[in-house]
């Protein structure tokens, strides 16, 4: 087995056994109910696009982890901010409001988390205009947010073709968040440059050069690119070790990182130029990181091994031509 094969299959491996790759990969059981609910709205985007006179208004939420609010409450809570808004973005649209849901044993205990999402709402310049409190009985706290956006022309979970670049744009200017897989480019960094990099997406929309799109959330690159697959009813070759990451990080931490600012387009090859440069533009990170393909098989690959995962989450290693 060549030295290429061997680090595939151990990144195989890793990523077969991972939880977050099988959640994300199976998420649209947890939706299903909706779609029966659901009307003209189609389910599995990260907003639900609804028709608006010329354009779409933008509807997601987002919940945190128990463990997430208790080990870092501060973070949490700019966090809550800052995935509603990525959601939005992932879609060619723009953020309007906010509001939260808290469930909290008392209002002090939910000081550090109103501290984070304060310093989100203030950072990217959207409101935070009501919400839910409870004040609980047990010793735990609980949080959700939900967003309103606008969009004139969407990006969609829907629209990937065979033939289309996969491309991956991500803002390196970051760190770890401790032990965790967040890659934090977000804290910190000047309020003006995350509020531009957020139009990123709507102007890439408006030029018409991407056809379909992901944030890359939980369950990293390979959960987000198995998500964006089930919707478009395709399948996809990924090139592992074309990712745009940063220089001293691991390949296999990287492959779980959920990134501040991170996505994951599918795009006309004729149009990859234009939306490589667009983002190299504003100092992210930018790279033709695999194609959509027909078959609905996801092909993970790695110099010249490629590795066909099965629905079982076995693989079948070949080598190939770079």
């Amino acid at each position: 087995m060549s030295d290429d094969a061997a680090t595939l299959g151990r990144l195989i491996d890793f990523l077969a056994q991972h939880p977050a790759v099988a959640d994300k990969a199976s998420i649209h059981r947890a939706y299903a109910p909706a779609q029966a609910l659901a009307g003209e709205v189609r389910v599995g985007d990260d907003c639900a696009a609804i028709a608006d006179g010329d354009g779409w208004l933008l509807f997601a939420a987002e919940g945190m982890l128990e463990s997430f609010v208790a080990e870092d409450p501060w973070f949490a809570g700019y966090s809550a901010v800052m995935v509603n808004l990525s959601d939005v973005a992932a879609m060619g649209g723009w953020p309007l409001a906010i509001v939260d849901v808290l469930w909290t044993p008392g209002l002090e205990r939910s000081a550090p988390i109103w501290d984070g999402m304060t310093a989100a709402s203030r950072a990217y310049g959207v409101p935070i205009v009501g919400g839910h409190t409870t004040i609980a009985r047990g010793d735990s706290s609980f949080l959700a947010a939900a967003v309103l956006g606008r969009a004139r022309k969407l990006i969609t979970s829907f629209d990937a073709k065979p033939g289309d670049d996969l491309l991956v744009a991500i803002d390196l200017r970051g760190s770890w968040r401790g032990d965790k897989p967040f890659w934090n480019a977000s804290v910190g960094a000047p309020p003006e440059r995350l509020r531009c990099d957020l139009q990123l997406l709507p102007a890439l929309a408006a030029n018409g050069w991407c056809r379909a799109g992901k944030d890359i959330s939980n369950g990293g690159i390979a959960g987000t690119l198995a998500m964006l697959m089930h919707c478009s009813q395709v399948g996809a070759e990924l090139w592992l070790d074309q990712l745009p990451r940063p220089t001293d990080a691991d390949l296999t931490r990287w492959l779980m990182a959920f990134p501040s600012f991170g996505f994951l387009l599918s795009v006309a090859p004729e149009n990859s130029p234009h939306a490589i440069a667009h983002f190299a533009a504003s100092d992210i990170h930018c790279a033709r990181v695999g194609r959509v393909t027909a078959p609905p098989s996801l092909v993970l690959g790695y110099g010249t091994a490629r590795a066909e995962l099965s629905a079982a989450g076995g693989s079948r290693l070949r080598t190939t031509s770079p």
